[in-house]
């Protein structure tokens, strides 16, 4: 399951935007972050996918969510317009951002291209 971010786990766990100008990750292994809304329908849909995905890369990549209407301050931060929107977090190197909801090969393919992570 990935595991619900509250800006105080975000600063901890991803990036602490209050000490560091530059980006600077947090975490030992890459991540994705899904900013999504109860609400969203189209967030819904990629919510078990973040899940299953989170199963078949655990020890590998951890799949973290960011309710935008709890942590509106994140949200503001990385500019998000539109749900779900997805940060995709390389050990090293800049995130990059996909928005829109994305069928479970696509997330793979981000994955292996944007965080060098296979599932094998």
């Amino acid at each position: 399951m990935a595991e619900q971010l509250t800006k105080d786990a975000f600063l901890q766990k991803v990036f602490n935007y209050e000490q560091n100008k530059e980006w600077k990750f947090q975490g030992d292994i890459p991540a994705v972050i899904d900013f999504w809304a109860p609400w969203c329908g189209p967030c819904r849909m990629v919510g078990p996918i973040i899940d299953e995905l989170s199963k078949e890369y655990a020890g590998k990549v951890n799949f973290y969510k960011v309710n935008v209407d709890d942590e509106q301050e994140l949200a503001g931060i990385f500019g998000i317009r539109s749900i779900p929107s997805m940060l995709f977090v390389p050990k090293e190197g800049k995130p990059k951002m996909s928005v829109g909801a994305l069928p479970k090969e696509a997330l793979v393919e981000a994955i292996t291209k944007e965080l060098s992570v296979s599932v094998n």
